[in-house]
This record gives C-alpha cells, structure tokens and sequence, in this order.
C-alpha cells in the first residue's frame, strides 16, 4: 500500500464527518459527552473550563470510535490474508462493491438493507468514560450513509497483504473523521453557523461522496490498485 491508499482514507473518513446522517448531529454528540449545553457551546465566550472539558471529551469519544474503527479494519485484513492467493480477484470483486456504495450513496441505485440503522443507546454521566463509551456506541450505530464509506475502506482493507496495513488504512480513516469533529468541539459556534450555509448542498455532499467511492472501485477493478494515480 502506497500513499495513495491512505490519502483516500483519510478522504472517506473526511466524508463520513459530512454525511446528511451525521453532519447536523455533531453539536448534540458534543453537548451530550461534554456536559455542555449547545446554546454553551455555540457561545464566544466559553468559560476555560469549558473549553477543556469540551476538548478531552472530544478526544476521549475519538478514541472510543477509533478503537473499533481500528479493530475492523485489523480483522478485515485477517480474513484478506486467508484468500490471499487470490489477490488480484479479491481487489477486482472489492472494487465490483465499493463502485454499488458509490451508485448507493449518490442516490442512483438504492439497497434497502443499507437504511437499517444500527444504534446502541446507552445512558453515561458525561466523564470521560462516558465519552469513550459514546464513541464505541457511535462506531457501532452504522447510519445508512456512513455505513457504505467505511464498509468500502473496510473492503479495501481486505486485500492488504499485512494486518498492519489493514490497521493503517483504519487509523487514517479515524483520524479523518476524527479530526474535523474536534475541530466542532472548539469552535462550535463556527460549525453551526458554517452549516446554515451548507445544509442545502447535502445532496451534492451525497453525490460527491458516491462519484469517489465508484472512482476508487472502479481503479480497483480495471487496475488491480490505487498506486497509479500520482
């Protein structure tokens, strides 16, 4: 695996932040681990307590969904490994999925199995624990629009040659989901009003996320790979 491979990670998990399904729900993830109140968090001037409170929680929730994350991808590259004399075909087959995400996601073929939403509700005292707790439960709650993008990078994950790579390709997908929601954890008010101006290109948002998961699948099936990109 190049840099290539994480670089699209690292894209798809940037998506999934700004997924319709996800996106609007940030602030209430934020107010619900942190303990803060939106109206609290939307304000300038936020007393320090809260902006520390608001940043290690942040950071404790992105761990707790990063474990998972991490976790699957480590054993999509176990079950790789198993067929891994197939490679090539495992890549194309990979590829032949990740493009139906894509044709799922832009609203131009629809899989009825993709709109169940898995959650785990679950009821914590805003702690630090609790913040961790709530990023497994959010892992775990596949919405109907994020499942597909890490479905693909788990795919994709499947045809690394080492658990390690499959681990890679993991870690930047997290931390490109990761990093914008902290950055939403500090700059609250900034989000909302950044998304008053957004939220009526969230179907262009789908879109464009569907037009690069059938890129990254169709390079997968007519190339066998990612490398030939740059």
């Amino acid at each position: 695996m190049n840099n290539t491979g994480l670089f699209v990670s690292f894209g798809a998990g940037a998506l999934s932040f700004v997924s319709p399904c996800i996106l609007p729900l940030i602030p209430a993830y934020i107010s619900y681990i942190s303990g803060v109140s939106i109206k609290e968090l939307a304000s300038k001037d936020k007393a320090p307590a809260f902006k520390r409170r608001i940043v290690i929680s942040s950071l404790f929730f992105i761990a707790g969904f990063s474990v998972i994350f991490i976790g699957m991808g480590a054993t999509a590259t176990t079950f790789g490994k198993l067929i891994s004399s197939h490679i090539i075909v495992l890549r194309r087959i990979a590829g032949v999925v990740i493009v139906i995400f894509g044709l799922h996601i832009a609203g131009w073929l629809r899989l009825s199995f993709l709109y169940s939403e898995r959650k785990f509700h679950t009821r914590v005292n805003p702690s630090l624990f609790g913040s961790f707790i709530m990023g497994f439960t959010f892992a775990f709650g596949w919405t109907p629009c994020v499942g597909p993008i890490l479905a693909s990078i788990l795919t994709y994950a499947a045809t690394q040659e080492t658990v390690t790579k499959g681990i890679q390709l993991l870690s930047v997908y997290s931390l490109g989901l990761g990093v914008p929601f902290f950055l939403t954890g500090i700059a609250t008010g900034s989000f909302l009003k950044l998304f008053k101006k957004i939220r009526n290109y969230l179907h262009l948002i789908e879109i464009i996320s569907g037009i690069f998961l059938i890129i990254i699948g169709g390079m997968l099936i007519f190339r066998g790979s990612l490398s030939f990109i740059f």
